[in-house]
């Protein structure tokens, strides 16, 4: 087994959480010495993450708006009974601009790819091959892992990157569109306009199951694509996902108290949109959040992101009864009808939704009118307290 010398700090995942905190380091700690692990090949995987513009506080965009390739000023949804278009913006990050940035801002001693994690514990990590790194605090940003005590749903999709041989016409992004076929739940489709001649669809399900049929929604993916116009559309990307959709279930099954004290960031440690499962906004907060730790030690990252979970786990139960409500009080051909009474809402009330902000205004707006669902099973599902 071999010991190197030890740095602060050791960043176990090179996702989305896991870069995004390194580059805040590098950026604005240059006094740590870190070191970031990713088992696979390249930082960041296979993804567009989007975000609305008031997801992230206007004095942390030094962080992500590098890494933007796409802005839209506008976006649309589609409903059966309801189209709107909304004013407010709409960025995307290609995981290929992450992969950049970190190569480009670290040098080859503060990262490993390709190898994978076998050890980690409050202050070293064990790597494939019996390289052992010593540090003064682990951080694990590694992804989901298995949660039991935690009731979920799943927003799930796959998503290919289409380039057409005549301009596509599509000008702005459209985030829902349910005048499709509903099945395995809410369903719709979802589109990014890259540039005059590349956009990304996407098939999307709000299900209570995670599993993706992916030959199944491939082939729906290009036929849909081809009955729309698009002329000799040929794919050159694609994604899948499988985001959590939290309908009940104790911050505690991710930070138990018997376990050992090693911080955790992105959705490990449970920082996401309770209702989308878009962890973004929350990267960008914690990594800022990490470069004005003063204390580096195991212990007191682990006990600096535990209270921010917890806090914000309280903050957002509002959107796990909303959950609740979708999953539980509308059949699942019929939950389209939810969404689409949402849209109905103010523009400022809709953007403060997916930035987890609602004033007690929103949330009486929310609440309001006549439910697009059985009033019993409403308020049967807001009762619940999660499975």
């Amino acid at each position: 087994m071999v010991t190197r010398a030890a740095p602060h700090l050791v960043i176990v995942g090179g996702g989305l959480a896991g870069c995004l905190a390194a580059l805040a380091l590098a950026q604005r700690r240059p006094d740590i010495d870190f070191v970031l692990v990713e088992q696979h090949g390249a930082f960041g995987g296979n993804h567009v993450w989007s975000f609305f513009d008031d997801d992230v506080d206007a004095a942390h965009r030094w962080l992500i708006a590098p890494l933007v390739g796409h802005h839209w000023d506008r976006h649309a949804v589609h409903f059966p009974r309801r189209s709107r278009e909304l004013g407010f913006g709409y960025n995307s990050v290609r995981s290929s601009a992450l992969d950049a940035a970190v190569r480009s801002l670290l040098p080859p001693e503060r990262y490993r790819l390709a190898r994978q994690v076998t050890d980690v514990s409050p202050g070293h990590v064990v790597l494939e091959g019996g390289e052992r790194i010593e540090a003064a605090a682990v951080i694990d940003a590694r992804g989901p892992a298995p949660a039991p005590g935690l009731d979920l749903a799943w927003q799930k999709f796959v998503g290919r990157i289409y380039r057409t041989g005549d301009p596509h016409g599509c000008m702005r992004p459209v985030i829902m569109d349910a005048r499709c076929a509903q099945r395995d739940g809410y369903r719709f489709l979802y589109t990014l306009p890259f540039s005059a001649s590349e956009l990304l669809v996407e098939d999307t399900y709000y299900s209570t199951s995670p599993a993706l049929d992916l030959l199944a929604i491939r082939a729906g993916l290009d036929a849909h694509v081809g009955q729309s116009g698009w002329a000799e559309a040929e794919v050159v990307g694609e994604e899948t996902g499988v985001l959590p959709v939290l309908l009940g279930g104790d911050i505690a099954a991710l930070w138990p108290a018997s376990a050992p004290p090693v911080a955790k960031l992105g959705l490990r440690g449970g920082f996401f949109h309770p209702t989308t499962g878009y962890s973004l906004p929350d990267a960008v907060r914690n990594a800022v959040l990490l470069t004005e730790q003063s204390v580096l030690t195991g212990p007191a990252l682990h006990d600096v992101f535990r209270a921010r979970a917890e806090a914000l786990w309280r903050e957002r139960r509002f959107f796990t009864l909303l959950n609740r409500m979708l999953f539980r009080a509308a059949e699942p051909e019929q939950r389209y009808r939810v969404l689409e009474h949402f849209y109905r809402l103010p523009e400022a009330t809709i953007a403060r939704f997916y930035a987890a902000r609602l004033t007690r205004i929103d949330k009486l707006r929310i609440l309001s009118g006549r439910p697009p669902v059985p009033v019993g099973r409403a308020l049967a599902a807001m009762r619940e307290r999660g499975r």
